[in-house]
C-alpha cells in the first residue's frame, strides 16, 4: 500500500483541502499523513541558523517522514505571487537534514495543490520548479481550488495515477 504525505503551509483552506483530498487518495488504496507545517515552528532557515542549531528535530521529522513516503503532495496558498516562507524554510531545512537528503526527494512524485485568494498559478509553479530541481517527479496535474471547488473525478483520477505509478 503506497504512503503520500500531504504537507500544508496553512491551518485553514489548504488544511481543509489536504482532508478532503487525503479521504481520495484512501479510497484509491493509498495510507496518508497529513502535516500542518505552521505547527512544527521551524526556525527560518539560513546559514548561521544552520551553524547555530545544527538540525532542529522538525526537519529531521520532515526528511525521515518524506523519505518514508511514496509521495508528496504539497498545499500551499500564493504568497506574493511565490510560495510562502513556510514552504521555502521547510523545504530548505529538509535539503539539508539528515545524512542523505536526497532520499527523501530524488524519484519520489510529488503533486502540487492550492487554495489561494488568487488563481494560484504562480504558487503552483514555483513549487514545480523546486520539487522537480530536488529530484522529485512532479505531477503535471495539480490540485486548484481556488475559484471552485474540487472535482471530485479529477481527484479520483490524479490519485488513481499516483497509486498506480507507486505500485510499480
Amino acid at each position: 500500500m503506497p504512503h503520500f504525505l500531504f504537507l500544508t503551509a496553512t491551518n485553514g483552506n489548504n488544511l481543509e483541502l489536504a482532508q478532503s483530498l487525503s479521504n481520495f487518495a484512501e479510497a484509491e488504496g493509498a495510507s496518508t499523513e497529513i502535516i500542518q507545517l505552521d505547527e512544527l515552528d521551524l526556525p527560518l532557515f539560513s546559514p548561521n541558523n544552520k551553524e547555530r542549531l545544527g538540525s532542529p528535530e522538525p526537519a529531521e521529522l520532515l526528511t525521515s517522514k518524506l523519505q518514508a513516503a511514496d509521495g508528496l503532495i504539497l498545499l500551499a496558498p500564493e504568497y506574493n505571487g511565490s510560495i510562502p516562507p513556510i514552504v521555502t524554510t521547510a523545504i530548505a531545512w529538509m535539503s539539508v537534514a539528515g545524512g542523505d537528503f536526497r532520499a527523501a526527494f530524488n524519484g519520489k512524485f510529488a503533486v502540487v495543490g492550492t487554495h489561494s485568494g488568487g488563481n494560484g498559478f504562480k504558487v503552483l509553479e514555483a513549487m514545480r520548479s523546486q520539487l522537480s530541481h530536488l529530484g522529485m517527479i512532479v505531477m503535471p496535474r495539480t490540485f486548484n481550488t481556488s475559484s471552485q471547488p474540487q472535482n471530485p473525478d479529477s481527484a479520483k483520477a490524479i490519485f488513481k495515477t499516483l497509486v498506480d505509478l507507486t505500485n510499480r
